[in-house]
C-alpha cells in the first residue's frame, strides 16, 4: 500500500556532506509525518528528525546544526541535507512516514552512510 525508497547514501570522509532523499508512493495519508531514523551495529534504531505535513520539524540534539530536514509535499518526498559528518554517523539510514491519525509507521529497506578516512 505504501513504499518507501531512500536514496544518495554511500562513503564519506569526515567533514564531508551528503544528502539523502526517500520518495513515498502508493496510498498517501494527508496527515502524516516523514522522518529519518539510523541504527549502527549493535545499538538501537534512534531518532535522526522528522517533519510533519504541516512542517514542523523535531531532531536529535546530537544532529542540531549539522543535519536539516525537508520534504516536498508534492513529491511526497523527504530530504536529509547531512554536514559536518563524523564516524560516530555511520549508520544504516531509515526512512519513515507515519499516519498521524492512528499512528501507524511504514518503512523504507535503509540506506548505509560511512563516515571514514
Amino acid at each position: 500500500q505504501v513504499q518507501l525508497v531512500e536514496s544518495g547514501g554511500g562513503l564519506v570522509q569526515p567533514g564531508g556532506s551528503l544528502r539523502l532523499s526517500c520518495a513515498a508512493s502508493g496510498s498517501i495519508f494527508s496527515i502524516n509525518a516523514m522522518g529519518w531514523y539510523r541504527q549502527a551495529p549493535g545499538k538501537q534504531r534512534e531518532l535522526v528528525a522528522t517533519i510533519t505535513s504541516g512542517g514542523a520539524t523535531n531532531y536529535a540534539d546530537s544532529m542540531k546544526g549539522r543535519f536539516t530536514i525537508s520534504r516536498n509535499n508534492a513529491k511526497n518526498t523527504v530530504y536529509l541535507q547531512m554536514n559536518s559528518l563524523k564516524p560516530e554517523d555511520t549508520a544504516v539510514y531509515y526512512c519513515n512516514i507515519r499516519d498521524l491519525r492512528i499512528g501507524y509507521d511504514y518503512w523504507g529497506q535503509g540506506t548505509q552512510v560511512t563516515v571514514s578516512s
